[in-house]
């Protein structure tokens, strides 16, 4: 797939197809027939098939038990079967400007669990990919701090207390192209850019004890050393809560995509603040009202005016399987599963619904369920080849329910493409096959 519909032409945003229309009209006419059909229950035995001759797969010896296989030297870092080649980040052309500029996608549809691999985690640059010598590398901390001071990744690294944290990271355009509708077919492309791994690091308040902030320091500026420049500014509060100096993903060094050799981490925030390849931070008394916090990473409303520093991620989730991507193929017993997530703090309930929101059930969490992290969702399910409106949301400690795409636009209209975090739909037809759509 290369994430576009039959012609991408016709759907850019805010644009649809006569196909699209008449999508429209049919699951309208399922939200209100119901779907009596696709039964649900909690432990569904899959029956073995009975073979009605011998199967080859089970007769015959295959060339793997026949011959010897690489030796250990063969693959040195390691990779995946060939048999997964399919599975890799994948982009989608018409939504940037440029390959240095530009985003690809973590293939939700093909994972489990709550890890994203690192050669998987979804990347966004502005100026491209940064190659850094860590021996070259610097951070410098000045501004309002007692002492202006430079680290170097060794130095970094002798500090004490050293952390190890699960979190999700989300660029606040992700499901940013669904805002005046259905457009990319596949969760990939709606909800893609998230990705949530294990981090290795230090406080960046350890860091700034270490220059001592003066007492009127209110804001911080994080700038990268890419050729983009990228600056944000962090209110200190946040910064002394749970921020990060990070240098390690997943139990190895940061990936160049991913900031190598140090970025800084804001746990639950929009991923524009997780500023990659992090060389300074200033301290200062307000905030910089820098290019990535005034004409970007601003939400837009209906009347024309905009809401600035919206930084945290609300809950939001997404059923992975089924997908387009990942459409059913079997009748009887299937697992559905999916994701969710808050920058709030803990996914506490996540339900589902096979028929347009008409009807919900309480999914099983499965896994480590931490703050600000993935967290994996399942539910059972006997299907008999009905069609259905697959969606789930997300509850979080706080309280927040996710909220339907209907009643996000009436309160921020259609204008914004940042932190779209309604509900998602996909229509199963009887064959399996499923597509992005709405409910009304």
């Amino acid at each position: 797939m290369d994430g576009k519909r039959s012609n991408p032409a016709k759907h850019r945003v805010g644009e649809s197809s006569a196909a699209d229309r008449k999508t429209m009209d049919r699951r309208r006419f399922l939200a209100g027939a119901g779907l009596a059909g696709a039964a649900v229950a909690g432990a569904i035995p899959v029956r073995a098939q009975t073979l009605a001759k011998p199967d080859p797969a089970i007769t015959e010896v295959p060339d793997w038990s026949r011959y010897l296989g690489d030796g250990v030297a063969a693959r040195p870092y390691g990779s995946p079967s060939s048999f997964e080649k399919h599975v890799v980040r994948r982009d989608v052309e018409w939504l940037t400007a440029s390959r240095e500029s530009s985003v690809n996608f973590t293939p939700l549809h093909e994972l489990d669990g709550i890890i994203t691999p690192s050669g998987l985690c979804f990347e966004r640059h502005h100026g491209g990919i940064a190659e850094i010598d860590p021996a070259q590398h610097r951070l410098m901390i000045n501004g309002l701090v007692e002492k202006p001071m430079v680290f170097t990744l060794e130095d970094l690294k002798r500090f004490p207390n050293r952390m190890n944290r699960v979190y999700f990271l989300e660029c606040a355009a992700n499901s940013g192209m669904e805002w005046r509708g259905a457009q990319l077919n596949g969760c990939q492309y709606t909800h893609g850019m998230v990705h949530n791994v294990m981090y290795t690091g230090i406080s960046l308040k350890s860091v700034l004890d270490q220059a001592g902030i003066r007492p009127n320091a209110k804001w911080l500026l994080v700038e990268g050393a890419d050729s983009a420049g990228m600056t944000r500014s962090i209110p200190i509060e946040k910064a002394l809560k749970d921020c990060m100096v990070v240098w390690g993903m997943n139990g190895e060094a940061l990936r160049p995509e991913q900031g190598y050799p140090l970025r800084i981490v804001v746990p639950g925030w929009e991923g524009n603040m997780w500023v990659k390849w992090l060389r300074r931070i200033e301290v200062g008394d307000q905030p910089w009202q820098h290019r990535e916090e005034t004409s970007k990473y601003t939400d837009l409303l209906e009347n024309g005016t905009s809401r600035r520093f919206t930084f945290v991620m609300d809950a939001k989730s997404v059923v992975t399987n089924p997908s387009p991507q990942a459409p059913l193929k079997h009748k009887g017993p299937n697992v559905m599963t999916g994701l969710a997530w808050s920058g709030r703090g803990t996914v506490t309930r996540v339900d589902v619904s096979i028929d347009g929101g008409k009807n919900w059930h309480t999914a099983r969490l499965d896994g480590p369920v931490l703050p600000m992290s993935l967290t994996r969702f399942y539910f059972d399910i006997d299907w008999n080849g009905q069609e259905m409106l697959v969606q789930s949301r997300a509850f979080d400690s706080t309280g927040y329910v996710q909220p339907t795409k209907e009643e996000l636009r009436k309160i921020r209209g259609v204008n914004s493409i940042y932190h779209n975090n309604g509900i998602q739909t996909w229509f199963v037809h009887k064959n399996g096959e499923t597509e992005n759509v709405e409910v009304s």
